[in-house]
């Protein structure tokens, strides 16, 4: 009774677990499925779970579109520079309230989560008018300054979090031995810090690559500028969507994501682990 009783309570836990994981999962299977199935069968009144045949066809036509490598490149850019700005401020911010007294550190703090729960999408048209105003309009760098401003709130409570589960003890030995503050930051607290770096560049990286609001009202005129959420709505046009062609892009821009957080997973749950410890 002692063994069948804690299994009776867990059979709805693992049925609401499982009912997660197919409703999270299905989307994704579809738009796979649907990128390897015919045009026929996709426009066919019947669907079908499983295609009844394959076709490489729709990728080839993703590839080759217009702007293929140019979009990748341009979203790599703006990805990449945006976490490594972040990274770059938030240490440093984060590092300051966690390690050092000063006044006005609770407030700051305070705007900083202000700031993570405001909803980014009502400031598009501020956004957009300072851009404007200043020459910044179309413009990659404008966008990896705005996905910079996204990520940077997130970054900074993490990693406070994550310092702040560092004993202080570690740094003022390297001290006593010898070293600055900054010499002992980087040769002791800064090697600790790897998945709390990792958590904060997957998330920076995830939110930026996959920002479609700011790249589609930002990048109006230059073409050559747009990244590849932007690129997805070109397989739309008066004739209807190419949804095999619109899947096939879709699988492709959502593999490299994919392909981080699944190296990085293991990093990436002990990282928000440790920065949830202190607050």
């Amino acid at each position: 009774m002692s063994t069948t009783r804690p299994r009776a309570r867990r059979i709805p836990l693992n049925a609401a677990a499982v009912v997660t994981v197919v409703l999270c999962l299905f989307p994704v299977y579809w738009m796979v499925a649907t990128a390897f199935t015919p045009t026929r069968d996709i426009q066919s009144d019947d669907p079908r779970f499983l295609p009844g045949s394959w076709t490489l066809d729709h990728f080839r036509t993703a590839v080759g579109a217009d702007g293929f490598g140019l979009f990748w490149r341009n979203s790599l850019l703006v990805t990449l520079g945006a976490v490594l700005l972040s990274l770059l401020v938030a240490l440093g911010a984060a590092y300051a309230v966690a390690r050092m007294r000063w006044r006005g550190r609770r407030q700051f703090m305070l705007m900083v989560f202000i700031a993570q729960m405001a909803p980014w999408e009502s400031l598009i048209i501020p956004v957009y008018i300072i851009s404007r105003d200043t020459g910044m309009l179309d413009r990659l760098p404008t966008l990896t300054l705005v996905y910079f401003m996204m990520t940077l709130p997130f970054t900074v409570i993490v990693l406070r979090g994550f310092i702040g589960t560092i004993p202080p003890e570690l740094e003022e030995s390297a001290q006593v031995d010898g070293c600055t503050r900054l010499g002992a930051f980087r040769h002791i607290a800064f090697p600790l810090l790897a998945p709390g770096l990792m958590a904060t560049s997957l998330f920076g990286y995830i939110t930026a690559w996959n920002e479609f609001a700011y790249a589609n009202f930002l990048i109006i005129k230059q073409q050559d500028s747009r990244t590849l959420p932007v690129w997805l709505s070109s397989f739309q046009n008066v004739f209807g969507t190419d949804w095999g062609a619109t899947m096939a892009a879709s699988a492709l821009f959502a593999a490299p994501a994919l392909v981080v957080f699944l190296l990085l997973q293991r990093h990436v749950t002990s990282g928000f682990a440790a920065g949830a410890v202190k607050g």
